[in-house]
């Protein structure tokens, strides 16, 4: 009896996630999961995160801090879940603040720029991959510094704002 009053609980508490988004939001959405769901079982665990951030570059994660983030979950992380915490947390976010977080999981050190070809990478071989014509757009109005480091705050600026319109 239990299990079954659970179940319809936690379909309950979920069913309406999907009408937050927009179908290519979802779409996107679900990329990421597939990113990050390593061993493709369905779920994002402990191993799934400790994967991703080795990818990106982050390997010496602490077993405690991968336990907080799975903490922030109901329970495992299927898809649903996973779409259900994103939509807790961009409610009423603002969309600058919402990319802006996104870059910062690519900079824990919270820097402002990432390595042009470290981003080239991931954006060509994840998720929708951007074609190389796509990467020299970006790259040609956004130019990286002589470093070969590009201001993601400013880009964000740019995308959320418009450039140099009448705002602040």
């Amino acid at each position: 009896m239990a299990p079954k009053k659970a179940k319809k609980r936690a379909e309950g508490a979920n069913s309406n996630v999907f009408s937050m988004f927009e179908q290519t939001q979802i779409q996107e959405f679900k990329e990421a999961f597939t990113i990050m769901d390593q061993n493709r079982d369905g779920f994002i665990d402990k191993n799934d995160l400790r994967d991703t951030f080795a990818a990106l570059g982050r390997l010496n994660v602490k077993q405690e801090e991968l336990e907080l983030m799975l903490k922030e979950a109901p329970g495992p992380i299927n898809f649903t879940v996973f779409l259900t915490m994103f939509g807790e947390k961009l409610k009423g976010a603002d969309a600058e603040e919402t990319i802006l977080n996104a870059f910062k999981v690519f900079d824990p050190e919270g820097k402002g720029t990432l390595r042009k070809d470290f981003l080239s990478g991931m954006l060509t071989t994840q998720a929708d991959r951007f074609s190389p014509e796509e990467m020299e757009q970006m790259f040609s109005a956004f130019p990286p510094d002589a470093a070969g480091n590009l201001d993601y705050k400013n880009l964000v600026y740019i995308i959320t704002h418009g450039e140099e319109k009448d705002q602040e």
